[in-house]
């Protein structure tokens, strides 16, 4: 399977860690509907990345799909699904990154704050560093948030090799779910390839998580 462009956007990502700017933020004009490099990226939300100067694309080059997280979910496989069977792309790149918010709650202290339970508003409040302030109601959506496995750490700690393999067992828990979708096809004539990276929120650098490997426990 080709991995042709994902390794030059590597060469870029070293680029652009150095302080090289490697993205052109002018209007390229018309262009095609298909992205030109071929590529789905999946990513974060977080503020700090800016996945078109971390990787080097150029307006055109690739699609970007982001929510809290760059979590593999329903919606982000839908998205993928038609990048690649209507407007073929066929290499597939998730991003997390450090000090990711979602490492510091859980899926059910989120919902129980929300709802109103005054001792994880409390918890909650210490992990961000600001008033939790409830909405006193609980509601059957979202059905998840998708936070992290393994021990709670506060909102943005710095990097660690604790957190590092939180991130890692998350990256591969999404790259799991594409390999594994019958929709989204790894063998074959029509393959994509599918690879998963932490960004360094710090140094701008990106590190290559190894699969198949750990994905965590849920203790």
């Amino acid at each position: 399977m080709a991995n042709v462009n994902t390794d030059k956007f590597l060469e870029n990502n070293k680029l652009y860690a150095s302080g090289e700017q490697v993205h052109n933020s002018a209007h390229p004009g018309k262009q095609p509907i298909n992205p030109a490099k071929h590529v789905a990226v999946v990513a974060c939300m977080d503020a700090r990345l800016d996945v078109e100067d971390l990787l080097g694309l150029q307006t055109g080059d690739a699609h970007i799909i982001r929510n809290a997280g760059g979590v593999v979910t329903d919606d982000a496989i839908r998205c993928l699904i038609i990048s690649h069977h209507l407007l073929n792309t066929n290499e597939i790149i998730l991003i997390h990154h450090t000090r990711c918010g979602m490492l510091a709650f859980t899926d059910d202290l989120l919902k129980a704050g929300l709802e109103g339970d005054p001792a994880a508003e409390e918890l909650l409040g210490k992990a961000t560093g600001r008033k939790f302030t409830s909405c006193n109601h609980s509601s059957s959506t979202p059905a998840q948030f998708h936070a992290f496995r393994g021990p709670l750490e506060a909102l943005d700690s710095p990097c660690n090799e604790q957190q590092m393999e939180r991130l890692s067992w998350d990256v591969r828990r999404s790259i799991s779910r594409i390999m594994n979708h019958p929709w989204i096809p790894t063998e074959g004539p029509d393959a994509s390839t599918v690879r998963g990276f932490i960004y360094d929120v710090d140094t701008g650098k990106l590190e290559e998580v190894s699969y198949p490997g750990p994905m965590g426990t849920f203790g």
